[in-house]
């Protein structure tokens, strides 16, 4: 049986969510039932995201949408406005968007990263502009795992602009503690399958959205099914009690594979979701770490640590000014609340002679 250390990319579906979704078909249901489960639904990730009231989540097909009606509504909102700040640690799919609005004439500010993967916000404040449509930047980075202070920054983007201001939580939803009424963010987006939902739904928190319908870049998606099954799963995730005892066993990862294994580097700082750790292994390549782990009954990934058609370290990674040698040989580990210390245990007896065998092969 496969063992799961890749949930950053998904999880499996919980027991309580797949019997939360039974009952309902994939078709839209107009009855008073399937009302009250979608009203049910988004009081349940309200709740999730520390939303003041329901009518501020809308349900999505997924991240990718939440994230795209976002941007989209921001900036369609203030027509007279052309600039937009972002980081370099965004998702791929969220920065190809961005790159296709500098195409169309957009002003892009790219933040840059630490060596830690940190975010300097007096870089923030410095690019604010008066033409500053919307400031957006990831919660947490699913490659390494790198929290970043969204709370804060969106206080400096209104003390000194009058910006919107979005984050992509799709990584930090269900594995740590999020709270957008105590917050000053606008917009924030999350994905079902990320935390042992299914997929094809996603959510998008709009503060005071019945105010602010022109935010919304398209129709509410409204497939019964779905909406359940995140409902269910923001009631499951709630409860981060759990966390600790997943950081706990992360620790390990992280502490042993340094220790076992000669010239390993943490990418990211002590501020990381507590599920994740991206390691590299210097003059190693890692897809072939993922291939010989998934021969040994574990899946993992690179985390988009490299591009394998044209040998490039990924964006993330190169703009944490990892060395090449390194940035190639990168994997990232990530847990669910489900994954077992017997499970790491599996892991790390298998790894190092793995890793061995790659550097001798490769001289």
């Amino acid at each position: 049986m496969m063992i799961n250390f890749d949930n950053n990319e998904t999880t499996e579906v919980a027991a309580e969510v797949l019997a939360a979704m039974l009952p309902f078909s994939d078709t839209v249901r107009g009855d008073a039932a399937s009302a009250k489960v979608i009203e049910n639904a988004r009081t349940s990730v309200a709740e999730l995201l520390g939303a003041a009231d329901p009518s501020e989540i809308v349900f999505t097909s997924g991240g990718a949408e939440s994230n795209s009606f976002a941007i989209l509504g921001a900036i369609d909102s203030q027509p007279d406005k052309r600039h937009i700040i972002t980081t370099q640690a965004e998702s791929t799919e969220t920065r190809n968007l961005f790159e296709t609005l500098e195409q169309q004439g957009f002003s892009l500010t790219w933040l840059s990263l630490d060596e830690q993967g940190g975010l300097d916000l007096g870089e923030l404040k410095d690019a604010l502009r008066p033409d500053t449509a919307l400031v957006s930047i990831t919660h947490a980075n699913g490659e390494t795992g790198v929290i970043f202070p969204v709370a804060e920054a969106s206080d400096v983007v209104k003390a000194n602009s009058e910006a919107l201001f979005h984050t992509d939580a799709v990584n930090a939803a269900g594995k740590i503690a999020i709270d957008v009424r105590n917050s000053q963010i606008d917009l924030l987006s999350i994905s079902g399958h990320k935390f042992h939902g299914p997929e094809g739904v996603g959510a998008l928190y709009i503060r005071d959205a019945r105010s602010r319908p022109s935010l919304l870049k398209g129709g509410e998606y409204s497939g019964v099914r779905n909406i359940a099954g995140i409902g269910a799963a923001a009631d499951l995730v709630k409860d981060l009690s759990i966390m600790e005892d997943v950081q706990a066993v992360r620790n390990r990862i992280d502490n042993e594979i340094l220790q076992k294994i000669p010239n390993s580097r943490l990418n990211g700082g002590a501020d990381r979701l507590p599920n994740t750790s991206n390691i590299s292994f210097e003059n190693t390549n890692g897809e072939m770490i993922v291939h010989r782990l998934f021969e040994a009954g574990f899946r993992v990934s690179t985390g988009s640590a490299c591009n394998s058609a044209d040998h490039t370290a990924s964006a993330v990674l190169q703009a944490m000014n990892v060395p090449y040698s390194q940035a190639m040989g990168s994997i990232r580990f990530s847990l669910s609340r489900y994954n077992t210390a017997d499970e790491v245990g599996e892991l790390l007896d298998k790894l190092p002679a793995i890793v061995k065998r790659l550097h001798a092969m490769a001289g």
